[in-house]
């Protein structure tokens, strides 16, 4: 049975995940502020 052995990942890997995770901010940042355009465009109903 292989053990487990707790590596630190390749550098490759490090910069993928940082990219991966800023892309992702990024991506709901833009759904946020669409999200808010939407509501603004839309008149309150009374």
């Amino acid at each position: 049975m292989a053990t487990l052995v707790s590596k630190t990942p390749p550098p490759a890997d490090l910069e993928r995940e940082r990219r991966l995770a800023e892309a992702l901010r990024a991506n709901l940042r833009k759904r946020k502020a669409q999200a808010r355009d939407a509501k603004a465009e839309t008149p309150p109903k009374d």
